[in-house]
């Protein structure tokens, strides 16, 4: 499966993650960025335009970098191929429209928070801790 996903980060540096639902099969009541998987056809940054708006009802407004691209396998058993992006949006920073019965709550965090993402490492390895921390070194990088 393919997959692709985007660190959102705000005008202070702060990245964006939501809370998956305790009732979704994959990663249940862990935090997350948002993404999901490719669409028939679909190209990764397509995937991610319409993925972003789906989950916050915000617009990608600028893509500022690849961060990596990683393989893993789901609680599901699942092997993933996924993409992510660093990117900037549009719309109301401070209320997004979490998709329904997906997603129960937000947060922006720097990265001194980065210790949230400890309490699932059992059930994502370390994953969503690692595209993040991602996410902030490319930040550096270019100088934002």
């Amino acid at each position: 499966m393919r997959c692709a996903a985007g660190v959102i980060v705000d005008d202070d540096g702060r990245v964006f993650i939501q809370r998956r639902s305790a009732t979704r099969k994959l990663f249940p009541d862990t935090w997350d960025i948002v993404g999901g998987h490719l669409e028939p056809g679909e190209s990764f940054e397509e995937a991610l335009y319409r993925e972003v708006t789906e989950e916050t009802g915000w617009r990608v407004s600028i893509v500022l970098g690849t961060i990596g691209e990683l393989r893993y396998r789901g609680n599901d058993g699942l092997e993933r191929l996924e993409t992510d992006f660093l990117i900037r949006v549009d719309g109301d920073l401070a209320r997004p429209r979490l998709e329904p019965g997906k997603h129960t709550g937000f947060r922006w965090i720097t990265p001194a928070e980065l210790g949230v993402f400890d309490e699932q490492r059992d059930m994502d390895g370390g994953l969503l801790r690692q595209i993040v921390e991602g996410g902030f070194a490319l930040l550096r990088q270019i100088g934002l």
